[in-house]
C-alpha cells in the first residue's frame, strides 16, 4: 500500500471514530439530567490517533458556556463511560472540552454587519 493511501485510509478512520464519539457524547446528554447542560450540542469532536485523548466541542444556545463546560467535566467520567461501553476501541479517550469558538465569531461578525448596515441606512 502506498504511502498517501495509508495517510487517507487513517484519516478516514479517525473521522468515523470523531463522528462516532461526538454521536454517543450527544445522546447521552440528552439522558443526563442537569440543567446546565440544556441547549447544550456537541460540534465537533477530534480524536488523537493514538486514542488517548479527544477534544469535544459544544456550543450552548443563549450565554452559559462557562457553566455547562464545568457540568460537562462533571459528568466527563460518565461520558467516557457511555463511549466504552458503546464503542469498539482499544482505549477510551480522555474527554476535554471547549467551547466552539466558530459560532461565538459567527454571531460577532453578524453584529458588525448589522451594526453598519444601520450606520449607512
Amino acid at each position: 500500500m502506498k504511502r498517501h493511501e495509508q495517510a487517507h485510509r487513517s484519516y478516514s478512520r479517525m473521522s468515523r471514530v470523531s463522528e462516532l464519539v461526538r454521536e454517543i457524547l450527544g445522546d447521552t446528554l440528552e439522558r443526563l439530567d442537569d440543567e446546565r447542560l440544556e441547549l447544550v450540542t456537541i460540534t465537533h469532536v477530534h480524536v488523537d490517533p493514538d486514542l488517548r485523548h479527544a477534544t469535544v466541542a459544544f456550543s450552548r444556545l443563549g450565554h452559559g458556556e462557562d457553566e455547562a463546560k464545568e457540568a460537562l467535566a462533571d459528568h466527563r467520567v460518565k461520558l467516557q463511560a457511555a463511549i466504552a461501553r458503546q464503542a469498539r476501541l482499544k482505549r477510551t479517550p480522555e474527554l476535554r472540552f471547549e467551547v466552539d469558538s466558530v459560532i461565538n465569531t459567527g454571531a460577532r461578525i453578524e453584529q458588525l454587519l448589522r451594526e453598519e448596515h444601520d450606520r449607512n441606512d
